[in-house]
């Protein structure tokens, strides 16, 4: 058996875009693909929504484009938005050939509709649709024999030039270091072609609807290798996010809102939203958002109340049979009293630039996914249009490096990780501080609202951390959580500085200092 730590094509990440590049490519290459934990604990299972896609009478691939751009708020790349939403069909019936079982009404696709869209164009899987997707590209990738899935290694560097034993100022890169949760050890994968499909950054903020491993560990890796990173100011938070201390990432949907759901003040009722909106609950998602981080940080609180309980109780268990069940288990009676919810981070809209191949700014790397800034979403991501830029850029990507493979050169001889000055940390309690560290001042300071004098305190918080952290990675082995810890801390570094950098209001980026939007629509841009 060939040793999968010497592939074809390396691949960072099991979730949609990942599995769906490994997919095209094994016919024709040996693929390794590299878990961080379990092959389905990313972003992927979690997803409830959907997958946009233009299948309904009437509609048309230029509404999609549209509703995309508008969402935006003009900063798309229109040429990648048609591409990715042309792409959409082809995907949906590449999905169903695998056995995704997309919910159907009548012989066609059940298509539902969502904010921002104007057409229903939504294929889902009752409220579940990423676990299925995942679940069916998961069967497959594990039953192709070209295909090598390695779980609970934690990829800590990209293997570049740098690291050839002959060295080498090319910025190629050759696979990555990672962490084997297993043995506790670092070993190397090297490849023709990696592909990163690590996810985003939610894990950043103190609260976040993202899994556990979402501390941006591709965006990180592939700045210190030298990729350029695009609009990590973009970040989408939802409106409703129940809080509790033993559950950090359970979403109440918003069609608790919509059937008659209040926002409150605790301590006093006061319905609030009517202030900020003549829409009142049922305003968009981001001055809902908004509206709620607003109150709790001019009276102090840690929560809001969403209040259905002044609706039958027969229709909240009938209408809401998950939330019910989930907060009853929490001693959370929704039909008697009301639900502590925040707004949480929700999606990373910027990430690694890559042009419509998929390709980063270094050779041999590919990458795909929320971990990218591909040109499609802008500055505000549309509602189900994250799972189906996975599986139009896994594809693409894929393509791309077969086409490439007779110009692709096997890698070099990689020196082994060096281990040699470092000694086992005794002070753990250090990661777990800097960790709640960045995830509060990053929610309380980097937040829904931001102003010039948060986002430059946020800074300097950062700038002290760097040293810190640096140097607890010089003098100790590394571990998982001090991997994360210093992506997740490059990854708050990117995102301030991005923030700093666009002085105007855009999409997801509201600035009490530059509240009005600009006359042109520029990227933020940042080299390494």
């Amino acid at each position: 058996m060939t040793d999968p730590r010497n592939t074809d094509v390396l691949i960072i990440g099991s979730g949609a875009a990942g599995l769906t590049a490994a997919l095209n490519l094994a016919d024709t290459h040996r693929v390794t693909v590299l878990a961080k934990g379990g092959f389905d604990e990313g972003s992927t299972a979690w997803a409830q929504g959907g997958i946009a896609a233009v299948l309904e009478p009437g509609d048309t691939f230029e509404n999609h484009v549209e509703d995309t751009m508008t969402a935006g708020a003009g900063l798309n790349d229109r040429a990648i938005v048609e591409f990715v939403v042309e792409g959409a069909p082809a995907a949906i019936a590449r999905l169903q050939a695998l056995g995704v079982p997309f919910a159907t009404e009548g012989d066609a696709l059940h298509l539902t509709r969502e904010g921002g869209h104007s057409h229903r164009r939504i294929v889902h899987v009752a409220d579940a649709t990423g676990w299925a997707v995942q679940e069916a590209l998961l069967k497959a990738a594990l039953a192709h024999p070209n295909i090598t899935m390695v779980p609970d290694m934690v990829a800590i560097d990209l293997a570049t030039g740098r690291h050839e034993e002959r060295y080498s100022g090319a910025g190629n890169v050759w696979g990555v270091y990672a962490f084997n949760r297993r043995t506790g050890r670092v070993e190397t994968y090297c490849a023709r072609a990696t592909i990163l499909a690590t996810g985003g950054a939610g894990r950043t903020y103190q609260f976040s609807t993202a899994p556990r491993g979402a501390t941006g560990d591709g965006i990180a890796m592939a700045w210190r290798a030298g990729c350029r990173v695009s609009n990590m100011e973009f970040m989408q938070f939802h409106p409703t996010c129940l809080w509790n201390l033993e559950v950090k990432n359970f979403l109440i949907t918003e069609a608790v809102r919509g059937e008659g759901g209040i926002l409150k003040i605790p301590e006093t009722g006061e319905r609030f939203m009517p202030r900020f909106d003549d829409r009142a609950e049922l305003a968009p998602r981001d001055i809902v958002a908004r509206a709620i981080d607003h109150e709790i940080k001019r009276l102090g609180l840690d929560y809001v109340h969403l209040d259905i309980s002044h609706r039958e109780p027969e229709f909240v268990r009938a209408h809401f049979p998950n939330i019910y069940e989930k907060l009853i288990g929490l001693g959370i009676d929704m039909t008697q009293a009301p639900i502590p919810v925040v707004p949480a981070q929700h999606y990373t809209c910027g990430g690694i630039v890559v042009d419509r191949k998929g390709a980063t700014d270094l050779p041999g790397l590919w990458a795909a996914g929320e971990c990218t800034q591909s040109g499609l979403h802008g500055a505000n991501r549309l509602a189900s249009n994250s799972l189906l830029e996975c599986f139009v850029f896994g594809e693409s990507a894929a393509r791309a490096i077969a086409a490439a493979w007779d110009d692709l050169r096997p890698p070099p001889v990689i020196r082994a990780w060096d281990e040699s000055r470092v000694t086992d940390s005794d002070e753990e309690v250090v990661i777990k501080q800097n960790w709640t560290e960045i995830r509060r001042f990053m929610w309380n300071y980097v937040g829904i609202v931001r102003t010039t004098k948060r986002l430059e305190r946020a800074q300097h918080r950062i700038q002290m951390l760097n040293d810190e952290v640096a140097d607890y990675y010089g003098h100790f082995r590394v571990t998982p959580d001090l991997i994360e810890m210093r992506n997740l801390l490059q990854a708050a570094d990117l995102i301030v500085r991005s923030a700093l950098h666009r002085r105007e209001s855009r999409g997801l980026h509201y600035t009490l200092d530059y509240p009005e939007t600009a006359a042109g629509a520029v990227d933020t841009v940042l080299v390494p």
